[in-house]
């Protein structure tokens, strides 16, 4: 029978090798969360598609009527290029945000790494985030639009989506346990990034005055790789946009883990 020694310490000095020890526990909380998603649903998971495809008709629409340039990409591939990886992050970080929270149970109960929680979470939006990657693929070959080689880009920018996703979702986890406000706070902040988020235009229209600010959100950087990356014939990325949505990613990743993990000790105590 395996010793278990409770030791002072133990728990730091094993932390990361205990996120790969309690790895099923991780399968085990994201498939239990796609389940629970669909639960009792009578179209089930094509509740994935409903709220990007209004998005898209409702940009679409506005794009129409703001006569912008889509470089003759059709309109609805050219917004839903945008809702793809804007549907991931949101998603992923309403859902992060609230993870510890709706398992405090479990939380309160037993030892495991307390970050499995919120990056199941998060790997949980990458089903919905799949549906609708299909959605596209049928939505080009319907309107005869085929991709160019730049498409070997896009399995690099869903990684950085990830990473932003996990990175804001730690922060957000963690600060929503101290701090019930946020719970409050996320929907605005979701609904707010949407609107200053390149979905309805292009970076492009963005006055060259305003641009520096208007790509400090990250999201700028990675929507306008994944237009660049699913539209052939869609300008290449400012290489300065999309290396400043990497540090902000990249950093946001890093101090999440390390917030989180300095908060995590007194999660079963205040939640």
């Amino acid at each position: 029978m395996e010793e278990l020694i409770i030791e002072p310490g133990r728990g730091e000095r094993n932390y990361w090798r205990d996120l790969w020890r309690y790895r099923e526990l991780f399968y085990i909380l994201a498939w239990r969360d796609i389940l629970i998603r669909y639960k009792q649903t009578v179209i089930g998971a094509a509740w994935a598609l409903i709220r990007p495809m209004v998005t898209m008709l409702v940009f679409t629409f506005l794009r129409k009527v703001g006569h912008f340039s889509s470089h003759k990409v059709p309109e609805t591939i050219f917004v839903f290029a945008a809702v793809l990886p804007w549907q991931f992050f949101s998603s992923a970080l309403s859902d992060a945000s609230n993870s510890l929270l709706t398992n405090s149970n479990l939380i309160s109960k037993t030892y495991f790494p307390r970050l499995l929680i919120p990056a199941s979470s998060v790997a949980t939006s990458l089903v919905d985030f799949t549906i609708c990657l299909g959605f596209l693929g049928i939505l080009m070959a319907t309107n005869g639009f085929m991709p160019g080689p730049q498409l070997l880009a896009l399995p690099f920018l869903i990684i950085l989506t990830f990473a932003l996703s996990t990175g804001a979702g730690l922060w957000l986890a963690a600060l929503n346990v101290e701090y019930r406000d946020f719970r409050y706070i996320v929907p605005f902040i979701v609904q707010f990034g949407l609107f200053v988020s390149p979905i309805a235009i292009s970076s492009s229209d963005i006055p060259t005055s305003w641009r520096w600010l208007y790509n400090v959100n990250p999201m700028v950087g990675i929507i306008d790789g994944f237009r660049w990356s699913i539209c052939a014939g869609i300008p290449p990325i400012a290489p300065s946009t999309f290396l400043t949505s990497v540090a902000i990613s990249i950093l946001l990743l890093v101090s999440g883990v390390a917030y989180f993990r300095k908060m995590e000790r007194g999660f079963a105590d205040v939640i």
